[in-house]
């Protein structure tokens, strides 16, 4: 990946204005080399002022070395080179000068000023130069040699440093903005990490409770009622022999049906993890969320509403009253309206609506009279489970079942992800009362 801004401008570590000190060294070399020149050309020019050798030589070098900053001032390069034009000296100030300042992001009107200013004063200078050449009769060609080399000679010293910093600059910029969109790019990478990470762990935390609901609901129904039963066998087992070999049958059966809606469970994880050949797990935590929790509502559900699936649906629901009633619960069942088939979703959150409600009444009302009631509605379907308060205040716990406190939460959530209303809450009897209503 490429460097940020920050990382490229916390890497400067040159002196002053430079970025390396490579490019210090490399500034310093030319500017001794120019400086070199021009006291060279300096004594040629001090003759011809009539001047002293030593001024000419200093003027030189003073002139030479403006080229050491170049890459701060290069429009002070340029014009110190096109001055000293007349002395004939400075000629390699003036090519690097123009090639610094076409790479610069200048406006291209001041490039374009400067590079005509220096080409006019090089035209002039070697026009006025030949043309004294040819009057002392150093050079025996026709006047035409005159434009010719001035032409050529300012076009040689201008045009090519010119053309070559634009093409430079131009292919600077381009890698600028190419970096700038890698780091943007980048970022934008990093935020989309960040997102991707957040919503993973709101999906694992979706499907923690979407597991720890589904486990609720196959097994808690089930273990509460095999405890009611198992409390009323060690109540009954001296007294009434028959009855309590009844409850240790229906122990046994709500025992078996647990056990297997968890193979079922259990089967369906282990199925979608390793398909063809089964590894051992040895670490659960392995196990991806996701999958236990697609698995754990497929075995929970089972299939409901599908040709030949037993899964909880409204059909099992006279089933499920029947359970509660042989458990010794006074609970009464009425179905308003015309039945009729609805969604997997819908049919078992109404199912488990009631069952989850039923459970809560063996945990905290045992003995209790309750009613249940079904509405099939137009567009919605409605259920309620009302009970009264407990024969016996001591009885409402005499069974010893536990409660985590999520039952409510979990018949909540279920009702409201299908955009469905439900309301719980104490009545004015001393009671309780569930009610939901689920669109169709």
């Amino acid at each position: 990946m490429t460097t940020t801004g920050e990382e490229r401008a916390a890497a400067v570590s040159g002196p002053w204005w430079w970025a390396r000190w490579r490019s210090a060294l490399f500034d310093g070399s030319l500017a001794l080399a120019s400086a070199a020149e021009c006291a060279a050309e300096g004594v040629p020019f001090a003759r011809d002022a009539g001047v002293p050798l030593a001024a000419g030589v200093l003027f030189g070098l003073l002139c030479g070395s403006v080229l050491l900053v170049r890459r701060r001032w290069p429009i002070a390069v340029v014009l110190v080179a096109i001055a000293v034009t007349p002395a004939q000296m400075g000629f390699l100030m003036g090519i690097v000068g123009l090639y610094t300042l076409a790479t610069c992001e200048l406006p291209r009107r001041i490039i374009g000023a400067l590079a005509g200013m220096s080409l006019l004063g090089t035209m002039i200078v070697t026009f006025v130069r030949v043309r004294q050449d040819m009057a002392r009769g150093d050079f025996t060609i026709g006047d035409w040699f005159v434009p010719f080399a001035a032409v050529t000679t300012s076009l040689g010293l201008t045009a090519p440093p010119l053309l070559l910093g634009l093409y430079v600059g131009a292919r600077r910029r381009l890698m600028e903005s190419l970096r700038e969109r890698a780091d943007s790019l980048e970022r934008e990478l990093q935020l989309l990490a960040e997102r991707a990470e957040e919503r993973a762990e709101w999906a694992r935390g979706e499907e923690r409770t979407r597991i720890a609901r589904e486990m609720h609901d196959v097994v808690a129904h089930r273990v509460s009622l095999m405890v009611v039963h198992a409390a009323a066998l060690q109540a009954v087992a001296r007294k009434d022999p028959e009855k309590a070999v009844r409850n240790a049958a229906l122990v046994g059966d709500m025992g078996r049906q647990a056990l297997t809606e968890l193979r079922e469970m259990l089967g369906v994880l282990r199925s979608g993890e390793a398909p063809e050949r089964p590894a051992p797990l040895r670490d659960p935590a392995a196990l991806p969320l996701v999958a236990v929790g697609v698995a754990a509502a497929a075995a929970a559900s089972r299939a409901a509403g599908e040709p030949g699936g037993d899964g909880p649906c409204l059909a099992e629901l006279e089933e499920l009253v029947g359970q509660s009633a042989a458990a010794g619960m006074v609970v009464d069942l009425s179905v308003e309206g015309e039945a009729r088939p609805y969604g997997a979703e819908v049919e078992q959150t109404a199912y488990r609506v009631v069952q989850e409600a039923l459970t809560n009444v063996h945990k905290h009302a045992a003995g209790a009279k309750t009613r249940v009631r079904l509405a099939h509605r137009g567009a919605e379907i409605a259920m309620q489970v009302e009970n009264g308060p407990p024969p016996e205040p001591a009885t409402a716990s005499a069974a010893g079942l536990p409660s985590g406190g999520n039952g409510l939460l979990g018949m909540k959530e279920r009702v409201v992800a299908l955009g469905g209303v439900f309301v719980s809450g104490p009545t004015d009897a001393g009671g309780f009362r569930v009610s939901a209503v689920i669109p169709a």
